[in-house]
């Protein structure tokens, strides 16, 4: 199994990409310690407060069209497979 370390090193994603990931999964689950300690490290790797507004915006639209979309049961578009 990856340790925390081998999966947020630079790779194929930005250092960056890889910490505004982890708050927006940190968003979704309520997780406070998480949400403060990756929005630390995204602003240390370049995070505006524009885009920090703008991730949230897309987190918050993610879950509820996901949330609209499971509920009801909306089929997976033949033109997505």
């Amino acid at each position: 199994m990856d340790t925390l370390k081998d999966v947020m090193k630079p790779g194929a994603l930005d250092p960056l990409m890889k910490e505004l990931l982890y708050v927006a999964v940190s968003v979704t689950n309520n997780c406070g310690y998480c949400v403060a300690s990756h929005t630390a490290a995204a602003r240390r790797a370049g995070m505006t407060d524009e885009m920090f507004g703008e991730l949230l915006a897309v987190v918050g639209m993610a879950n509820e069209t996901n949330r609209l979309a499971v509920g009801y049961r909306v089929p997976i578009d033949a033109a997505f497979e």
